[in-house]
């Protein structure tokens, strides 16, 4: 297989110099799809790591840049899954490459516990900077977005005297026991891994693509919004609850934005009662969604943020980003871990946000972000009996596929056959959603727009190919 395509890049200038291969660049494939090296490295790791560990697709990557991935075998892709929403400013963006360097011949690891070092106080300054409301801020770092989680649960318990967390239907928070706890898909992330942690309770999430078909979205957003009541009354008492935490769109579920009218009735119950009102950010965060954070867009301030994937391109950080008071109730020694806060992982962070936090940078998010969506709508339009429904806010889409329109009955082995043949056409693509049938789209931000129309040229060819097969 010989595939290939060459058009000029506009680099964004903080990718610094691009060679002449990177400046004139697209899809390349040299070899069938895997190539040889990429099955040999994948038969090892399939010999050597368990097979829970799951791996999405068969090719094994040597190097990236930007928006681009080659493997081992010399195809080059583009990468529309972007680490599962890790790489908002692409693969090894200048900055964060020499800020990585410069640190590691510094200081590789301390231990924030045994001594302070200017990085992560920075780090925790420009967060308390940066996210939503002007009330004094303290932030606390970690390594993983299910750290930061339970972090933050460990904090709400700490403040409010209560042991009870209200999560939804859909969510999806992390592994650790407790957040697992918290996740709503059961079939794929917990299933025989019980017992599960107590004191979790679920309301439902008001997802209107999947709304009685007797109900416009405006009623049934109403629903949900008056149904707050019922749930305090018949799932727990408001009075036993720390913590309410919600993703703006939640991203396992399938990128379902939360209503806005909803999210704002939660705050005032939270208010009402007592409860801490927590923003899960880890992968609707960090210019994701057009603004630098999704729950912007509602007007809404939470009381508590957690925050994780795209803030430190690429490098395992996470954070809690609060309110002072509320950050302060856990002892002093509660709160931590030994690469908590690792000095690269900071500067890293460090380095992005200073991209990501740019009005330019979000402008162009936001350009590319229509782009998917109009690609995404005539797809839809042309095949409405497979692409259900489109969704997301800004650059985080996805098409959730089904069996018809009139149904919407999930069809997660033709999602899976539209991730499988994208990539054997040089775009990277992964899944999502509650029934693991919805494509989802999280490319590097920075995606300059002819690679991102060349990409959904070949994602609109595999629907294509999946629409005119058997339908099962």
């Amino acid at each position: 297989m010989m595939v290939s395509s060459v058009i000029v890049v506009e680099w964004p200038p903080y990718c610094g110099t691009m060679s002449e291969e990177e400046s004139l660049a697209g899809i390349e494939l040299r070899t069938e799809i895997p190539g040889p090296k990429s099955r040999e490295i994948v038969a090892r790791r399939e010999a050597a790591i368990p097979s829970g560990a799951a791996r999405l697709t068969q090719i094994a990557v040597d190097h990236a840049r930007g928006a681009l991935v080659t493997d081992v075998d010399g195809n080059r892709f583009i990468d529309l899954a972007g680490g599962i929403g890790v790489l908002a400013v692409g693969h090894t963006p200048t900055a964060v490459v020499d800020a990585l360097t410069e640190q590691a011949a510094k200081l590789i690891h301390m231990c924030a516990i045994v001594s302070s070092y200017e990085s992560y106080v920075a780090l925790a300054e420009r967060l308390n900077a940066l996210t939503p409301g002007d009330h004094p801020k303290k932030t606390v770092l970690m390594n993983s977005g299910a750290e930061a989680v339970e972090t933050a649960m460990n904090i709400a318990r700490a403040h409010t005297g209560r042991q009870g967390i209200v999560v939804f239907d859909g969510a999806y928070h992390g592994r650790t026991n407790l957040t697992m706890s918290m996740t709503s898909k059961f079939n794929l992330f917990k299933k025989g891994f019980g017992p599960f942690a107590p004191e979790v309770y679920r309301f439902p999430f008001p997802n209107v693509y999947r709304r009685p078909e007797s109900m416009t979205e405006d009623q049934y957003v109403a629903w949900h919004i008056e149904n707050l009541a019922h749930c305090f009354t018949a799932i727990v008492d408001p009075s036993h609850v720390a913590a309410l935490v919600v993703e703006p769109v939640q991203g396992e579920a399938g990128f379902v934005p939360a209503p806005h009218a909803w999210l704002r009735r939660l705050r005032e119950l939270c208010d009402q009662h007592g409860i801490l009102l927590v923003a899960d950010e880890i992968q609707s965060g960090m210019g994701r969604t057009g603004r630098m954070w999704a729950i912007e867009h509602s007007g809404v301030v939470p009381d508590l943020m957690t925050i994780a994937k795209s803030v430190a391109g690429g490098m395992p950080l996470s954070a809690v980003t609060g309110r002072a008071e509320v950050m302060d109730a856990p002892h002093p020694g509660g709160l931590g871990g030994t690469y908590s806060g690792n000095p690269l992982a900071c500067v890293a962070a460090l380095a992005s946000i200073g991209i990501v936090d740019d009005d330019s940078f979000l402008a162009h998010a936001n350009d590319l972000g229509d782009l998917m969506r109009r690609r995404l709508e005539k797809m839809k339009a042309s095949y409405p009996d497979l692409i259900g429904d489109v969704r997301g806010v800004g650059p985080m889409l996805v098409m959730e596929i089904v069996h018809d329109a009139a149904s919407k009955r999930p069809w997660m082995e033709a999602a899976s056959a539209i991730t499988a043949e994208t990539v054997q056409n040089g775009v990277i693509t992964i899944r999502a959603g509650l029934y693991s049938n919805c494509v989802r789209f999280l490319p590097p931000l920075d995606m300059p727009l002819e690679l991102a129309d060349e990409a959904f040229d070949v994602v609109e060819k595999a629907v294509a190919v999946v629409a005119a097969g058997d339908r099962g």
